[in-house]
């Protein structure tokens, strides 16, 4: 048996770092989020006796139970190149300093280890100086940390990069360096030597092996007359929005003697709208979807044919990695909109197993010690 470490799970969403925390032996015993919608695909899968749905901004650090672990997927909105930039001063992005608060409130209790996850663009808002503060004010609660980036590609079919902060009282035990490699790219080098006065310390890890999975694998099957696929006028209004580029994959793709898969999603190019096909058979970064521009399409052509639908919310969970989460009492479009809003599961998993459990170990390991010699 494997020994068993506590977390709490700040923003936790509909759960996704619990779900791959899980899977490696940790026990969520406390959740906070604030969205009642999220909440009932969180109670589905994993009950309400440990979320707490209320406003972080009102939990105290005497609400938090002890644990080991903290963790916090706090809102990308103000950081997001999407967003409006206003970083860890705007009114999202800026609940990073209450969960930093309630781990000040929590005083000698506050858990030895904590994992932060947000996107890159993290690195770059406010010209570096959000992810420093960040860094800055863990170091000030106690905590060493480490930076790395992973991308949910390595496991799943799916482009989705995401910045990773783990901290620890008891920095990690055997120490790497800042690369450049796979999960500390050229970036994260360059950060910590524009801030030298930060506490930063890389842990050495083996990089995760991928897994080499296609889109076909995740994408459900439907017949040619199936009603999912777009009707002719549709169609035609898809093929009318590429760009001649575009229109020349499709066409290379609707030429080939077997069927292929690719997902396609608009963007916006000099004020016009346009589709873009993916050169490659993953799917793009699933989006928080708030209407179709950010929804992706899956593209089936081969044999002289092309059709195109949307991707559903169950092939979404798929290319998060929780293809059995139950995704019930929400309208289509919120699902969407939640598993887009998510963290890839085995991205997590993967954390969990190779640095989060022995960071955890090392530091339950100190902490003995420390109550031993002082007669606890």
């Amino acid at each position: 048996m494997i020994e068993r470490f506590t977390a709490a799970e700040f923003f936790a969403g509909i759960g996704f770092v619990r779900l791959g925390l899980e899977q490696v032996g940790f026990k969520v015993v406390f959740a906070n989020d604030v969205d009642e919608r999220k909440e009932i695909l969180y109670a589905a899968n994993f009950g309400l006796n440990d979320l707490a749905l209320e406003d972080i901004r009102r939990i105290t650090g005497g609400d938090v139970p002890d644990v080991d672990l903290a963790t916090a997927s706090f809102p990308c909105t103000d950081v997001s190149l999407a967003g409006w930039r206003k970083g860890l001063d705007g009114e999202q992005s800026g609940m990073f300093w209450e969960f930093a608060r309630v781990l000040r409130e929590m005083g000698s209790r506050k858990p030895r280890v904590v994992m932060l996850e947000n996107v890159p663009s993290l690195a770059s808002s406010r010209d570096g100086d959000d992810l420093r503060r960040v860094i800055a004010e863990l170091n000030d609660l106690g905590y060493s940390c480490d930076l790395l980036e992973l991308d949910a590609r390595w496991w799943v079919p799916q482009s989705r990069p995401r910045v990773f902060i783990v901290g620890g009282v008891v920095a990690p035990g055997i120490k790497g360096s800042w690369g450049p490699n796979k999960m500390r790219p050229a970036w994260i080098k360059g950060f910590v030597a524009r801030y030298p006065g930060l506490r930063v310390i890389p842990c050495r890890l083996e990089e995760p092996r991928e897994s080499g999975e296609s889109m076909e694998a995740v994408l459900d099957e439907y017949g040619t007359g199936d009603s999912i696929w777009w009707d002719a006028t549709r169609l035609s209004g898809f093929v009318g929005e590429l760009s001649p580029v575009q229109a020349g994959r499709l066409e290379s793709l609707r030429s080939s003697r077997s069927r292929t898969w690719r997902t396609a999603y608009r963007r916006t190019r000099g004020g016009k709208t346009q589709w873009e096909i993916r050169k490659d058979e993953i799917s793009g970064c699933l989006r928080a979807v708030r209407g179709g521009s950010s929804r992706q399409a899956v593209v089936e052509a081969g044999c002289g044919e092309v059709q195109v639908r949307w991707m559903t919310s169950r092939e979404y969970a798929r290319l998060m990695g929780a293809p059995s989460y139950k995704l019930v009492g929400v309208s289509e479009n919120f699902a969407l909109f939640a598993l887009g809003d998510a963290v890839c599961v085995p991205a997590v998993e993967w954390l969990g197993e190779n640095y989060l459990r022995p960071l955890c170990e090392a530091n339950r390991a100190a902490q003995e010690i420390v109550a031993v010699s002082s007669g606890v």
